[in-house]
This record gives C-alpha cells, structure tokens and sequence, in this order.
C-alpha cells in the first residue's frame, strides 16, 4: 500500500519514497509550453506548493522522477534550466521582519546556485542580481517559482496600514521579475488572493491569471476519478457518497474537487469524518468583519457576483465574498453570461465540512452558552417532529444566551438583519437545507428550511407584527406546493429592546388555500 503524503510538500520525496501522487504533470506540460508568466491563485493547504516543486523538477530535468507520468516522454529533458524559489514562511509582523525572509530566500538561492551577489543587504538589487548571475553562469534562461506572494500581506489583514506596507514592500520586489524578462524562461507565482490597484499586480500586468481558467480548473486538488483511482486501496468499505457529501465541492470551473488536505487526514485517520482543513486556520478577521460590514448571512445562500470582484481583492476596502471565495469558504456553483455580455458566477459553500464548521465558527464567536451541540441535537428532532412550540422555546433559548456585551451590543438596535443571520447559521450548522432570500414570482422569502419531510418557510420582523399574515397574503408557499410535503409558514416577530423573539406563530398549508 502506497503511503500518504501528509505534509509533504517535496515532489522529490514523494517519487523516490512510495507516497501516493496524483499525476499533474498533464496540465503543468500544457502550461509551460503554451505561457511565460503565470498566477494562480488558490485557497491555502490546496496543493499549490507541491504543483510548484513539480515544475522545479521539470525544468531541473529530473527525469527519473517522472516514470511512468504523462510527461515523461513528452518533455526535453536533455534541456535543463536553473530555477530559483521563493516561499516566504513564518509569522512576519514587522517590515523588518519580511525583509530579513526575502533575504534569507535570496541567500538560500545563491547557495543552491552556487552564486554569490555583490548586494547582500538590498532585497531589490540582489534579486536583480540572482537572476543576471544565473543567467550568465549556466548560460541558460532562469526560471522563477514563488510560493504563496501574498502571505506577508494576509498574515496581517487585521492592521490594514501594515498590510498596506508589506504590500508596497512585495510589489518593489516581484518588480523585479519583469524588469529581467530577457533572462526569464518561466515564472509562475501562486497566492490566495489577487490585490488590485494600486498592488502587486499593477507591476505584474504580465501575468497570465489562470485562476478561473477552466482548462486549468483541475491543477490543485483531487477529482473523483482521483480518488477512486489513486486512493482505491484506502476506499474499500469506504462511503464514497458520505465522502463526496463532506470533502467535495470545490469548484474552479472544471470538475468538483477535494481538498487534497482533508483527504489525506481522513485516510490517515481510519476514516473518521472530522473538520481537517477547516480547524487548520480559520482567520478570526472573518467575524470582525461580519460585524463592521453587518453582512445578511442568509445571503451565503444565493451570492451572485462579476468576475471583475470575484477576480479582486482590496486591502482598503475588503468584500465579505470575496475573502470567504478566496479563502475557500465558498466556491463556483455555476457560471452564467449576462444580457450585457459580462460573466456572472453563482457561488455556494463547498461541502459538509466547511458549511458545518463556518457556522459553528461563527457562533462560537457569538454565544455564551458551551453546550451548543446538545442544544442543535434538540433542535434537530424538534423541527423533525414539526414541534413549533418546541422551536419558539429553543430559539428564545438561542438568543437569551448570546454575548451581547461582548460584541455587537453597540449595533444590534439597528440591525434588523442580525435576527435572521443568527436563525440561519444555526439551523445552517445542523446541515439542514436552507435557503436565504429564496425568489418567488412575488417577492422574497427570507428563509425557507427544507427537510426530508417537511418545508418551513419563514419571515422575520423586528418591532412590527403581521410576519405570519405577510406570508399568507404573499402565498410564497405556492412555491412548493409540488413538493407534496407538509409546508409550514412560520411569522417570527423579534423585539429589539429585550433582544429577544417576541412573537412566533405559524400555520400548517394543507393543499390549496
């Protein structure tokens, strides 16, 4: 039985060793012979490191390496190129900090080069310098490679003038790689996110991003023919759907994909179903900026978004959607064109894993109570058994125990969205189906809860009555009348000055009314 690469980032390690590996090497021969320089960017712990370390070694010519993978004999490898590597680490909270990684980066190259530069304290000039030397030592065009270009900048998110600094720091530096485009065969730089304008990328305007290339939408992480295939050994008596139910999802506009972190950890574990990638770092920037951005989270639902935004991010001005896109809390559901000929993308959350565990985040975030899950497990069989006097109980419960204090005290008053924020990832964090401003031909449900047996269809009010009467006079319910399944309307009037359900009444539709 091949073993698993957990952690192993080293191509070279995982041939030579009898690790399992997924064969790349298909869409790494298309792209070095179709482009120059390249970005893409990916959610992190998605295999982005272990794509570059292939290309390094196909262009290092290690072709023992790469038996019995497609390029094997496709590739010239009589025809070797030197390559440098940078993969900036560690936590940098400092400028002085992320100068002193590029350095120690420069250094190491030169090292493995054989090099030495006459500039040893300039991050620009010495760079500047790599590339020339290297190019004049082994009279051949360098190839470039950087892993992860942007970590500096996320790392410090939370402090926007810091990140702003690094930022300005990395864009002086990876300038560097087009000012030396004579001696350049190949650069591909890989990141999280894409910065716009005044950014890295303003410098970079050569770049090919194939991020949403759908012909390099498989580059990163596993298909289902992957996993069947490569991991076929560690899959017997395996719940392939479960897997697929809790691990697939992501999507680039090519095939679903895995998280090739999660299905390690899941294989390594025996198969237990447990939140891998999600626990490994969940920015904690999220819920502060859920709250200065008071975000409807019914939306993460039913988010349609350009691919002007999609493709963006902004240090000065940061978008909910677009971090949790990029992040890998949502992925692609569906790609559309406009009557006005521009692309339109349907995003959703991915799988079980991450919907389960990015609501449970954010309540954790919001709650005293520490018996949550005892809570949702009572929640779970009252909303089975259509017990809605149970469920008004339970939610006034909900509320009564969220940290007021301790976060949104100071906005909750003129939040009328909160309500049903918090409604919705509870009952998201029980892995019902739910819909947020669910579109009838008449108007917009705000929630509509579909479960094996029954449908809830619910409005909330803050300060007002009449929820119930609204849905009734809507009939929003003829929406699912086809369905053949129970439909509750449920009207939930909320009080802003005791914070809390002031009204739930409900009314079950039998056939037509």
């Amino acid at each position: 039985m091949k073993k698993l690469p957990i952690g192993i980032q080293t191509f070279t390690d995982i041939r030579s060793d009898n690790y399992v590996y997924v064969d790349k090497t298909p869409l790494a021969y298309d792209l070095i012979n179709n482009y120059r320089y390249v970005f893409l960017s990916r959610p992190r712990r998605f295999g982005k490191s272990l794509f570059l370390d292939t290309l390094r070694n196909i262009f290092e010519g290690n072709k023992e390496l790469f038996i019995n993978l497609y390029i094997y004999d496709k590739w010239d490898w009589g025809k070797k190129y030197p390559v440098i590597h940078i993969a900036i680490k560690g936590e940098l909270t400092t400028t002085d900090l992320l100068r002193e990684e590029l350095l120690a980066n420069l250094r190491n190259n030169q090292r493995m080069l054989g090099i030495v530069c006459e500039t040893q304290h300039n991050i620009t000039i010495c760079f500047e310098e790599l590339i020339m030397l290297t190019y004049e030592k082994f009279k051949q065009k360098v190839v470039i490679l950087v892993d992860e270009y942007d970590k500096p900048i996320l790392d410090n998110i939370n402090n926007p003038s810091l990140a702003v600094e690094m930022r300005n720091i990395l864009r002086g530096f990876y300038s560097v790689i087009k000012n030396s485009d004579r001696y350049i065969r190949f650069a591909f730089l890989t990141g999280v996110s894409k910065f716009t304008k005044t950014s890295i990328f303003s410098d970079l305007n050569m770049l090919t991003d194939i991020s949403l290339d759908g012909r390099y939408g498989n580059i990163c992480g596993y298909t289902q023919k992957d996993l069947e295939e490569s991991f076929s050994e560690y899959l017997v008596d395996a719940d392939l759907e479960k897997i697929k139910e809790w691990y697939n999802g992501y999507n680039f506009l090519a095939d679903n994909l895995y998280n090739p972190f999660d299905i390690l950890q899941f294989f390594a574990s025996g198969g237990v179903f447990d939140n891998y990638w999600f626990e490994t770092g969940t920015p904690s920037f999220l819920i502060k900026l859920l709250e200065q951005n008071r975000y409807f989270l019914p939306n993460l639902s039913n988010i349609k978004i350009d691919k002007k935004i999609l493709n963006s991010f902004d240090i000065e001005r940061l978008d909910f959607e677009v971090i949790l896109f990029q992040s890998g809390y949502l992925t692609i559901d569906k790609m559309e064109i406009t009557p006005l000929d521009t692309i339109e993308y349907t995003l959703k959350i991915p799988n079980k894993e991450v919907r389960q565990s990015l609501n449970d985040y954010i309540l954790d975030k919001l709650f005293y109570s520490k018996n949550l899950i005892n809570q949702k497990v009572d929640l779970f069989k009252t909303l089975l058994n259509n017990d809605l006097n149970g469920f008004k109980a339970h939610l006034s419960s909900v509320f009564s125990s969220i940290g007021y204090n301790n976060y949104i005290n100071n906005y909750l008053s003129n939040y009328e969205g909160f309500y049903a924020s918090i409604v919705y990832v509870y009952l998201q964090s029980l892995g019902f189906e739910i819909i947020g401003e669910d579109v009838t031909n008449v108007g917009r449900i705000d929630l509509t809860l579909k479960m094996p047996n029954v449908i809830y269809i619910i409005e909330f009010k803050v300060d007002t009555k009449d929820a119930l009467t609204q849905l009734k006079e809507k009939r929003y319910y003829e929406k699912y009348l086809n369905l053949n399944k129970p439909i509750y309307l449920v009207g939930i009037e909320f009080d802003s000055k005791i914070k809390n359900i002031a009204r739930l009444e409900w009314e079950e539709i039998k056939g037509n009314l």
